[in-house]
């Protein structure tokens, strides 16, 4: 639940973004993965387990980067989330107004930015994939990111789609499992594993279609129990998200 989402822009670093040498072994991002998949879930829905389990079932294809994003409104109801952060609460709700609903619930998977699906339902989840990937600009923009030593390099291709509007970069930290025991609330008793975590969320710069390259310190986003990052392209902003233009994904360990 919590990630820990910090909106923060790394403009502060904008002197140091894009001009440091890569002098390492690279490790690369997986290559050009179809989908973007958004979990909004919660330790004390009892709903939601069935939909984490898919989230790790999902995160072994390649051509999926699937997130858990964890919220806080149901804390109140005996257990507080220990991985809950109201940042991604904020998040499901920017996408709600986006589809002018107050369509708001857990398990909700939003896939490539634009469809949600009950976060339990396969079938929808695959059905949402498949539909998506047929709009234009959907995943088209190739992104790659390589970490060296404590840097991670970003870099973003310009937009093949003539209609493409303006979007930004962000990147997060992820934790690939999470094992958690829960005491209280409508789970208690049960230890339930949570995939693919985010636990920190940094704007890394506006894209107006064209290409693009940053460097980022690792410890901006690094924390502890962090093992992954993922950097997705997304049309629109923060407060009105949109589609999702390209993603990728690179083991930190």
């Amino acid at each position: 639940m919590t990630a820990m989402m910090a909106y923060n822009c790394i403009s502060r670093w904008s002197g140091a973004l894009g001009v440091c040498a890569i002098i390492a072994i690279i490790r690369p991002a997986h290559a050009d993965p179809r989908t973007v998949v958004e979990l909004f879930t919660s330790q004390g829905c009892s709903s939601c387990p069935p939909a984490d389990q898919i989230v790790g079932e999902l995160a072994k294809d390649p051509s999926i980067i699937a997130l858990s994003m964890p919220i806080d409104y149901w804390d109140y109801l005996g257990w507080k989330d220990t991985l809950a952060d109201s940042r991604f609460s904020a998040r499901q709700k920017a996408y709600s107004h986006v589809r002018g609903d107050r369509n708001l619930y857990t398990p909700q998977m939003i896939v490539n930015g634009s469809a949600q699906v009950i976060g339990s339902d396969r079938a929808a989840i695959e059905s949402a994939i498949k539909n998506t990937s047929k709009t234009e600009g959907v995943m088209s923009v190739p992104v790659k990111m390589t970490l060296s030593g404590k840097l991670l390099s970003i870099s973003v291709e310009a937009s093949k789609v003539p209609t493409a509007g303006r979007g930004e970069v962000w990147i997060c930290s992820v934790s690939k499992a999470v094992p958690i025991s829960i005491g209280r609330g409508e789970n208690r008793g049960q230890q339930l594993t949570y995939y693919n975590v985010v636990r920190n969320l940094v704007k890394v710069g506006d894209w107006d279609g064209g290409s693009g390259s940053w460097t980022i310190p690792l410890e901006n986003i690094s924390r502890d129990g962090v093992d992954a990052a993922v950097v997705y392209v997304q049309d629109g902003s923060r407060d009105k998200p949109g589609a999702m233009l390209g993603a990728a994904m690179t083991a930190l360990r």
